[in-house]
């Protein structure tokens, strides 16, 4: 199985397991899954430190942004928060876990910022309704909460793949093309 299927999989496994682990009060089994998919991608490269690096710049604009929608009444998660205000734990893992996918079955994406863009603003409501649907996470207003995600995934997509792209652990793939479509 190559590298790049291996990843994809592992993203799924990891998103199912905290959406899952949350929907029935059990966040902390999905987050310890995906805390070891994600040691075991950083253990796993070329240069640990810069995959540690993307993770952890990942985390912060997750956990910024998702608290942000939180604290904006736009959603509310069934459990697994630290607090009123500031995203669940499980989600900030989710994070750490998408960036995992940047330099290895995503890394096709690199410098085609507006399919990057476009991707985000698709994908990223689509995984947050997939988690309402399972019972994750509550929208206060849908219509919005699903506006304001896509305004950010469409913005924070093109960011992450350009800081992965200066914080490749997996150099050693061949380098994407620099296009702008």
């Amino acid at each position: 199985m190559s590298l790049k299927l291996i990843n994809f999989t592992l993203f799924q496994l990891g998103w199912l397991a905290c959406v899952v682990g949350s929907a029935y009060y059990f966040p902390w089994q999905g987050t310890i899954i995906a805390l070891l998919i994600v040691i075991f991608h950083i253990v796993k490269s070329r240069n640990p430190l810069l995959e540690f690096s993307l993770v952890f710049c990942a985390i912060l604009i997750g956990t910024v942004w998702d608290s942000l929608l939180v604290w904006m009444q736009l959603l509310t998660y069934t459990s697994g928060m630290w607090s009123a205000v500031v995203a669940p734990y499980w989600i900030i893992a989710l994070w750490a876990l998408f960036a995992t996918t940047l330099n290895v079955s995503l890394r096709w994406m690199k410098g085609r910022w507006l399919i990057a863009m476009m991707a985000g603003a698709i994908a990223g409501p689509l995984a947050y309704y997939g988690g309402y649907k399972l019972g994750a996470v509550h929208f206060i207003d849908r219509e919005n909460a699903l506006l304001m995600l896509a305004i950010g995934w469409a913005f924070f997509t093109p960011v992450l793949f350009l800081l992965a792209q200066r914080l490749d652990g997996y150099t050693y793939l061949s380098r994407p093309q620099r296009v702008f479509l």
